[in-house]
């Protein structure tokens, strides 16, 4: 469903009011950045996405708890360093890295790892590398933006509060629907569809940034 809507769909960034507010706005804002960060994490179907795929086998609260505690670390680091020392990268790369990581996870989930390579890569330091792509991705999209210098890093310390508070909020929704669904029989039988769908949502996130950067440079 995320993709019938066309190019608008794919374009996930800041949006076009909230880049008015950042570029009108000089000081410290932290409060307006709080719930920018909490909108930017509640409507970023790729972290979601990704997000998603990490806990889907994860049962118990503790458990998600670490992988989502090492996708923030990620997520906050680079988003912060990218922005403050201003550290670019194309931002067509960096999203289709993004959408790697949705199939990647989705491709661990169907047990593909173990099957082709024989073993599992450490499911914990893929999150938090992943996490630091997910944070750059985001980093990309604000260096397009003219950033007041005043202020600059207490609103990006209230923009990764507000993505945590958003991602909280995300993840207790997923969590609700997929401790229902694990209840009934139709888990069992639509897991496996379930990780071939989110994979084909992440090759389809790549090829479209893909599609973007040849266009660029065309």
């Amino acid at each position: 469903m995320l993709f019938l809507g066309g190019a608008e769909a794919f374009a996930h960034g800041v949006a076009k009011e909230d880049q008015n507010f950042i570029e009108a706005n000089a000081g410290v804002n932290i409060v307006p950045y709080i719930y920018l960060g909490a909108k930017h994490m509640v409507t970023g179907y790729d972290h979601l996405l990704f997000l998603a795929g990490v806990i889907f086998f994860l049962y118990r609260l503790k458990d998600v708890g670490k992988y989502v505690t090492l996708f923030a670390i990620g997520h906050s680091t680079t988003l912060l360093l990218g922005v403050f020392f201003d550290i670019r990268a194309n931002p067509y790369i960096i999203d289709a890295i993004i959408g790697l990581s949705v199939v990647y996870k989705a491709f661990d989930n169907l047990g593909g790892f173990k099957t082709v390579l024989g073993f599992t890569p450490n499911p914990k330091a893929a999150v938090l590398i992943f996490g630091f792509f997910h944070g750059f991705g985001l980093a990309t999209k604000l260096q397009e933006l003219t950033l007041s210098k005043d202020g600059m890093l207490p609103n990006l310390i209230s923009f990764n509060i507000g993505v945590e508070i958003g991602q909280f909020m995300a993840l207790g929704l997923i969590l609700l629907l997929m401790n229902y669904w694990r209840m009934t029989e139709s888990f069992r039988r639509n897991a496996i569809t379930a990780n071939a769908a989110l994979m084909a949502a992440g090759f389809i996130l790549i090829g479209y940034q893909l599609a973007g950067y040849v266009q660029q440079g065309a």
